[in-house]
């Protein structure tokens, strides 16, 4: 198994660096197709969100969810674990300068997931229950006629069935299982157990019970963690200047470490920074345009405008927050130089601000609506996926399986899984990615109100 991991590790390795370049160059790509529209329509992206000032009370069912609801479902699926363990990775294997380069893959991301948003939305179609359905393997279809459309489609739903539905929601909730039983000293199958029934209850319940558990956690999660990241900053505040201003100092300069014996180059920086930051925001991945392409709006664009705001927030707000709490405490260079990496670089951070006690239990909370929420929204990704290549008789066998890969989840030792994950995440790019270039004149025409027939 060791051997095996090694070998993944490595492939996994060249092709997130393949990716790096594809994910960016996309975006620059499309930013610019777009005139820049992460920029141009970004007030009206946050309108879409904010404006109507009513997020909840809305049912979701057959018609698709609102717009609210089907950002929170994505949100929920971007902000998890990625925001802490990722960005302690690029922290510790970048060092500060990774920070920046994650802001950069952002901002180019965003006109990529607009991209997404709104082909989804051109898209969509209705189950053989009538109800709506969207995603990348519809307009990988669209993009790509006959058979190499069809093996696309089915490569990306395979892929992220995989890496989402199954292995991911394993590693997710091994997360919830760690910091809990690391906090509070519960077992970690006792953990396991309860989550898997808490997430069976909203499977059953379907599109409409998925769509009221993420319009109401994603808030609440949002806003525990931000206020426990700003108290934490608030008693770091003399070195929150310092900490920022090594975010762009060691961007283009390489990151020292205990006098010069270890050191970070800027490749690095880069290399983790954007690849760490792609993987949490899921811009170009093909992951969120399942919940936004059943949002109920009045056109395409207005979709990928919200789209915009996901990628804003996953990264410009909750990321780096992690980052500036980290950064802050000052034990990044003792982490870096003792290999610690992972959740306990968090815990150690949140610790030096509000205890030894509350800083690991605050983080074991926040795990737990990151990683929880998350599971959920891989679920429904996934599960549109299951629909589309076997049909609606096995939605129920999927969900079974996913409720037990949860319970498994909660006692392994992950290392394989995590890594075959990653490597499964990075391939479903491919897919969706081809699909997405090859109907940019599309996104254009929608950008620019000009009728389309797909």
């Amino acid at each position: 198994m060791d051997k095996l991991n090694d070998i993944v590790v490595l492939v996994d390795d060249y092709v997130w660096l393949v990716l790096m370049f594809l994910l960016v160059g996309s975006g620059v790509f499309f930013s610019i197709r777009t005139g820049f529209v992460q920029i141009r329509r970004f007030g009206a992206g946050w309108r879409h969100v904010f404006g109507g000032l009513k997020f909840f009370g809305d049912q979701a069912g057959e018609e698709g969810m609102s717009s609210f609801q089907a950002l929170a479902t994505a949100i929920s699926a971007q902000v998890g674990t990625g925001n802490i363990v990722g960005c302690v990775t690029a922290l510790v294997s970048g060092g500060p300068g990774a920070i920046f380069w994650m802001w950069v893959a952002a901002f180019f991301g965003m006109a990529t997931i607009y991209s997404e948003a709104t082909l989804a939305q051109l898209t969509k179609t209705k189950d053989e229950s009538g109800a709506v359905i969207g995603g990348p393997v519809y307009y990988i279809t669209k993009a790509f006629r006959g058979k190499l459309g069809k093996v696309l489609s089915a490569a990306f739903s395979i892929l992220i069935i995989l890496a989402l539905g199954l292995m991911g929601n394993i590693v997710q909730s091994n997360s919830i299982s760690d910091a809990f039983n690391h906090a509070f000293g519960i077992p970690k199958l006792a953990i396991g157990v309860i989550v898997a029934l808490i997430a069976a209850f909203i499977f059953i319940g379907g599109i409409s019970r998925i769509a009221a558990f993420t319009e109401k956690v994603v808030p609440i999660m949002a806003v525990l963690y931000l206020l426990g990241g700003t108290l934490c900053l608030i008693l770091f505040r003399d070195n929150l200047l310092p900490a920022i201003g090594s975010i762009f100092t060691y961007a283009f300069t390489p990151y020292a470490v205990t006098g010069g014996v270890i050191g970070i180059a800027i490749t690095q920086a880069m290399r983790y920074g954007v690849a760490r930051g792609l993987f949490s925001n899921e811009a170009g991945m093909g992951s969120t345009p399942h919940a936004h392409a059943i949002a109920k709006v009045d056109r395409p664009t207005d979709q990928g405008e919200v789209a915009i705001i996901g990628v804003f927030f996953d990264t410009f707000i909750v990321l780096t927050m992690t980052a500036l709490v980290i950064l802050s405490s000052g034990i990044l260079p003792d982490m870096i130089a003792q290999g610690t990496t992972g959740v306990t670089v968090a815990q150690h951070a949140f610790s030096g601000a509000i205890g030894e006690k509350a800083g690991p239990a605050f983080i074991a909370v926040t795990l737990l609506f990151f990683a929880f929420s998350t599971i959920i929204s891989w679920y429904f990704f996934a599960e549109q996926n299951i629909k589309y290549l076997f049909g609606l008789g096995a939605r129920k066998p999927f969900a079974l399986l996913v409720v037990i890969c949860i319970i498994i989840g909660s006692t392994l030792k992950v290392d394989l899984v995590w890594n075959l994950a990653d490597l499964f995440n990075g391939l479903m790019v491919v897919p969706n990615l081809l699909a997405l270039l090859a109907l940019s004149g599309v996104v254009v025409k929608a950008g620019a109100g000009k009728s389309i027939d797909l």
